[in-house]
């Protein structure tokens, strides 16, 4: 016969929060590969040490945020309610079971007030990076870089022109002084002195949302139009670690903040990266230049040339470094006339030898009879970093470009919030790339000391070691599991790296 239930809830139970969390628990894993307590050194200069009511701990107030972005939760209102009835968000943020969750506007005004306009979250986001450096987990031998879009919280149909500031590009000094060099060494006049620097007073019409007026407006080939923020990340190609996140409104080029992010990279960490992959929106003169005066390669995609009216285009022309001419196909040539501001060789032919040429019709239809090619003055850079993409070590770069930077915003975008700016402003939705990039960081590392782990037990097998499992079988059965490698890409690797992070705890080596 049927029974009344019992009322379970109201009975008393002798239990600890831990064995309430399962032992596979992504938490647990973030938790024994990651220390979060240099946190609280990190945001001491922005608390009063000897005034006022005592303060949250500002360590458990930058994990609620790191939860939010780690399991998609974008209200805070919504994640305090997760953490109210969720035990595992709990045992992460170190509250027992009957202790009050902080209020989201709690939450909300340390991130408006207390932590705005602050390096907080680039220091963490940079000592979560110098974590997975020290660990073995990334390397920065091969870097990728890539730009993705948010969506700005603002109407496109509701926008107003106003006249900013012309931008600059951020290679201008380097480019004047290539651009003066060449012209001396060619005996030709300098450029009037007036043009050597940007003009202040420079203005345009741009389109503007008066919703959120630090984005941009982006009309791109295929990608959607409408106001976006432009996420530049750069990921560590050994495991995709994420060693940089900085963002731009979106009507900026993606070429623009590659080298000073390059830069402030292999400063900050102390890289030395051998080659970077990059698309085809970086195959620029600058970037390859400028990569190589680093003592870095370049490898970008192909990009498809832009077919003029003619029919003889630049690349029937063959350049003669010896004589630094270009070599029309019936050996006739164009020789070098002027080095323009833009940085820019104009190479132009004889009008008498054109005037008489037959195929004159098929090669230009200047009014002078006058064949002009131009080759920039940082050419010669690009043309090998072209040659190093076609080489078979290019090839396998680039291969990888897929499993990197591009996986990292897919994943970014399907469960970490990364379609939308959930805020306006640029230093705003800045924090938000740097929390997500973090979280994302945060899983990478704890999966990666699973698959460490693995290496590890396989190697002292192979070498007939005694191995002492100092968990339940559940713990070796989750190592198996391919979600490490289903994240982090099929790495081949002939010696297999030694215990890292939590494994000490797991396997004993006797």
């Amino acid at each position: 016969m049927l029974k009344e239930p019992s009322p379970h809830q109201y009975q008393f139970e002798t239990i600890t929060l831990d064995e309430l969390v399962p032992d596979d628990h992504l938490v647990r894993q973030i938790d024994a590969a990651i220390d979060f307590e240099f946190i609280r050194e990190a945001v001491a200069h922005l608390y009063c040490p000897d005034n006022g009511r005592p303060a949250i701990d500002p360590v458990r107030l930058i994990k609620m945020m790191l939860l939010g972005y780690l399991f998609g939760v974008p209200s805070e209102r919504r994640l305090v309610k997760e953490i109210q009835v969720n035990v595992a968000y709990r045992w992460f943020l170190r509250m027992g079971l009957t202790e009050k969750v902080p209020d989201a506007s709690t939450l909300s005004q340390n991130r408006i007030r207390r932590f705005n306009n602050s390096d907080v979250f680039q220091q963490i986001f940079d000592h979560v990076v110098l974590q997975a450096l020290g660990q073995g987990m990334a390397n920065g031998r091969v870097l990728y870089t890539d730009s993705t879009h948010l969506k700005a919280d603002a109407n496109p149909c509701k926008a107003v022109n106003e006249l900013r500031p012309e931008g600059v590009s951020e290679y201008f000094t380097q480019l004047n002084d290539a651009v003066e060099a060449d012209r001396k060494k060619r005996e030709k006049k300098p450029l009037p002195t007036a043009r050597k620097t940007p003009k202040n007073d420079a203005v345009k019409n741009t389109k503007v949302s008066p919703t959120d007026p630090e984005s941009g407006f982006m009309h791109r080939d295929n990608k959607p139009k409408g106001f976006f923020y432009l996420d530049h990340r750069t990921v560590d190609g050994k495991h995709g670690i994420i060693m940089d996140t900085h963002v731009t409104p979106g009507n900026v080029h993606d070429s623009q903040p590659f080298i000073g992010r390059l830069e402030r990279q292999v400063e900050r960490f102390g890289l030395e990266p051998v080659a970077v992959g990059v698309d085809a929106g970086y195959f620029t003169a600058a970037l390859c230049h400028l990569t190589q005066d680093m003592g870095i390669a370049l490898v970008p995609g192909y990009r498809r040339p832009h077919k003029g009216q003619n029919e003889f285009q630049k690349k029937h022309f063959r350049y003669d470094e010896s004589r630094d001419v270009y070599v029309f196909p019936a050996d006739e040539l164009l020789i070098y006339s002027t080095t323009d501001r833009n940085g820019y060789q104009h190479y132009r032919s004889d009008p008498t030898v054109c005037q008489r040429c037959e195929q004159r019709g098929q090669c230009t239809q200047n009014n002078k009879a006058q064949k002009t090619i131009t080759r920039h003055v940082w050419e010669a850079s690009k043309e090998q970093a072209n040659a190093l993409r076609l080489t078979k070590w290019g090839k396998k770069i680039y291969a990888r470009r897929k499993e990197t930077v591009e996986r990292s915003f897919a994943d970014a975008k399907q469960h970490h919030g990364h379609r939308y700016a959930r805020f306006h402003g640029l230093s705003k939705v800045q924090m938000q790339c740097l929390l997500a990039a973090t979280a994302q960081n945060m899983k990478k590392m704890a999966l990666l000391a699973l698959l460490y782990g693995l290496y590890a037990w396989l190697k002292a097998s192979l070498e007939g070691q005694k191995v002492v499992i100092s968990e339940p079988k559940g713990q070796m059965r989750r190592l198996w599991k391919n979600i490490a490698i289903a994240t982090c890409g099929r790495y081949k690797r002939k010696n297999p790296p030694e215990k890292v992070g939590f494994v000490s705890s797991l396997i004993s080596f006797s």
